[in-house]
């Protein structure tokens, strides 16, 4: 049991590449519970009328580039260094603009110049998305709540990050209304993330450094060590993630 606790550590010493969790995702180590809506879907729905089209922290471009065919002028914005690249080599061969940005509230862009802007788990300035859409424009972003796998930082007694306190559906929906937009879809969810093994778990929390700021195997071997012993028992542990998405356009 010991061999496979150690084991696990060291396969979880992965390089991550773009937003792509499919080293412990693709081979069943890590599942999550299926939404009651399709992130996918609702985008591709609100692409059909558009022409002009921002998605906001694309990652590597992994779902933008899904969306095919892309409006005939569509641009994209990321925050996370190592992806700038991955993105434009996958993006621009699709005639995609890729703009690095490190200010939510400052994006170089013209007032009015999209609409459409998709946003799915990136941080968002509600003022800045109003400008940059044109009257009538859509908004469509897919969330992470606040509360989203605490039961690891209970595990591992580290108190969920305060940055994000009361990063939820009412607060979000209140935020976006205030800055002049109209809501015409809000939901929320809370589906199940299992993962299958220590080293699932470990990887996990190395590619969302927000989650428990400074993991290391070392500092958290015990709990860890506890984790795996549940794995061992029943084969997995799972946890409760928290979701929202908002459909919202500015009035006119």
């Amino acid at each position: 049991m010991k061999e496979r606790f150690e084991q696990g550590l060291k396969e979880a010493e992965q390089p991550f590449h773009g937003w792509d969790f499919g080293y412990i995702t693709d081979s069943g180590r890590m599942q999550s519970g299926v939404l009651c809506w399709s992130y996918d879907e609702m985008a591709r729905s609100c692409m059909k009328d558009a022409k002009r089209m921002l998605d906001m922290g694309t990652g590597g471009g992994e779902l933008l580039s899904s969306l095919h065919p892309l409006p005939p002028y569509t641009c994209a914005t990321e925050g996370y260094a190592p992806n700038i690249a991955i993105a434009k080599d996958r993006l621009s061969p699709l005639g995609v603009n890729v703009y690095p940005v490190t200010d939510d509230s400052q994006l170089p862009f013209a007032d009015g110049e999209f609409d459409l802007i998709l946003n799915r788990h990136e941080s968002y300035n509600p003022r800045e998305v109003w400008r940059l859409l044109s009257e009538g424009g859509v908004f469509l972003t897919q969330q992470v709540g606040w509360s989203d796998c605490r039961e690891i930082n209970d595990r591992l007694g580290i108190p969920m990050p305060s940055d994000y306190a009361g990063w939820e559906l009412d607060f979000a929906v209140d935020q976006l209304v205030r800055n002049g937009f109209h809501i015409w879809d809000q939901r929320e969810a809370t589906p199940v993330q299992r993962f299958y093994d220590i080293g699932a778990l470990v990887y996990y929390l190395n590619t969302i450094p927000w989650q428990v700021p400074d993991f290391t195997v070392e500092r958290f071997r015990e709990p860890l060590w506890e984790i795996h012993l549940e794995m061992e028992r029943h084969g997995f542990w799972e946890v409760q993630q928290k979701r929202f998405i908002i459909g919202a356009t500015k009035n006119k």
